[in-house]
């Protein structure tokens, strides 16, 4: 199983890439994580340029979603919202409407933040962005306030019902692409 991992951040030290690789860590036996690092190469969104062939850094993103069983999504929050960047990533793979990459893909949203909250506000506007979408979108979420904290030095998270936490909605990840599975056989 492929979950694809997208921060939300471009940030080189950001607190939700971190948070990306520490579910690396400690995913379910058979599951791989594979990180996007292409959000910098999507440009802004434009209908008149997404037409029979998008833009290079949409085809990648694009191609990398359709490759996923599922996705992880970490998301930082900018003004008790979505970072635009990653808004503007929904927007070009919610393309067209309503065969795009995102229907009907299980995807799970995290999110870490220095506040205290935990990005609380941006990873509730981004499960309903998705939802819109067509995505199947877990209802577990994940803040992690504090996060210039929140990590040990070997890349875990420090507080340990967080880090239980983690390893739950990856666990939950894993369920939502294995029974439609089970279903078909």
């Amino acid at each position: 199983m492929r979950i694809l991992a997208i921060s939300g951040s471009l940030r080189r030290d950001s607190h939700n890439t971190r948070l990306l690789r520490a579910a690396a860590e400690m995913l379910p036996p058979g599951v791989e994580l594979v990180h996007f690092d292409g959000l910098a190469d999507v440009p802004p969104y434009n209908e008149d340029l997404d037409g029979d062939r998008a833009p290079e850094g949409v085809e990648a993103l694009r191609a990398a979603i359709a490759e996923a069983d599922a996705l992880l999504i970490a998301t930082p929050e900018y003004n008790a919202s979505i970072p635009g960047v990653l808004k503007n990533a929904v927007d070009w793979a919610s393309r067209p409407y309503p065969s795009n990459v995102l229907k009907d893909k299980p995807a799970a949203v995290i999110g870490a933040s220095t506040g205290l909250f935990g990005a609380v506000w941006a990873q509730a506007e981004l499960r309903k962005s998705l939802r819109h979408t067509g995505a199947h979108v877990l209802d577990d979420e994940l803040p992690v306030g504090l996060a210039g904290h929140a990590f040990t030095p070997s890349g875990r998270l420090a507080d340990a019902e967080l880090d239980r936490r983690l390893a739950d909605v990856l666990a939950s990840l894993s369920r939502e692409v294995e029974a439609p599975l089970e279903l078909a056989s």
